[in-house]
């Protein structure tokens, strides 16, 4: 796949840096070189570009892992280390349905809205506008935004009513929107929940004790990263530990 003007590519230094931008005719500046992005034009993901002043950066073709790391922010966001097992636990695949409440800066979006395929669609609650005009800028320049419906604040229900494969919830009062997560999900369907607390997670699973939910896990996910110098291969001296907690558990159906 060759580079075209406008295309996002993601510029990797020689001392690993990188840089999210597209495609064009100005030129790139870091603190080291200027980098002359027109050359990449017609060119190969993958290509080395040489600086004004002799440096190399290499142009990569992005993954959907840099769109999040790369975002813009208002929030905080959930990351990649969460969002891997998320998309695992509440199956969501091309053609998929998906329900999110606390749309945030996107990075969960990201993920749902390139996961579900075109096929597929997104309903995104989320009660601040400000967070929705980011999130959308982040979309459409990752080019998902036709895949998602923006909707605002849910008033203890969802307008959905069993015609959704999943939800995730990720607000402060969760449980204030569990009943009106399962009238939201299909038969057996997942629910995913994000809580930074545990005194919310205590909270939430009293609420869900009187709710038709079962199979009910909390959990959290830890990621370190090692250095990779074959010489003294070792941790990484800081480790990203606890970000929070996630709930999953799955809608039944009671006579």
């Amino acid at each position: 796949m060759t580079i075209k003007k406008g295309d996002l590519i993601l510029l990797c230094t020689e001392e690993g840096r990188t840089y999210l931008i597209e495609a064009n005719e100005r030129p790139f500046q870091t603190h080291k070189d200027n980098f002359p992005l027109k050359e990449l034009v017609g060119k190969p993901f993958g290509t080395t570009i040489i600086g004004t002043k002799g440096h190399k950066a290499y142009a990569l073709r992005p993954t959907v892992y840099d769109y999040l790391m790369k975002l813009k922010r208002v929030t905080q966001i959930i990351y990649p280390k969460d969002i891997g097992y998320i998309l695992l636990r509440l199956d969501v695949c091309p053609g998929k349905i998906v329900l999110e409440c606390g749309t945030g800066s996107g990075s969960l979006l990201i993920a749902f809205s390139h996961a579900v395929g075109e096929e597929g669609k997104v309903i995104s609650y989320e009660k601040e506008a400000r967070f929705q005009e980011v999130a959308r800028e982040n979309l459409k320049r990752f080019g998902l935004l036709e895949r998602v419906v923006f909707k605002g604040e849910a008033q203890g229900v969802f307008e959905e009513k069993e015609e959704v494969d999943a939800v995730f919830l990720d607000l402060k009062t969760p449980w204030e929107l569990l009943e009106g997560a399962w009238r939201a999900l299909k038969g057996g369907a997942p629910l995913g929940v994000l809580l930074p607390t545990a005194n919310q997670v205590s909270e939430t699973l009293r609420a869900l004790e009187k709710l038709p939910f079962v199979g009910t896990e909390v959990l959290e996910i830890m990621l370190r990263f090692y250095k990779t110098n074959p010489e003294r291969f070792r941790p990484e001296d800081r480790m990203v530990a606890h970000t929070a907690y996630l709930l999953f558990t799955r809608k039944i159906k009671e006579d």
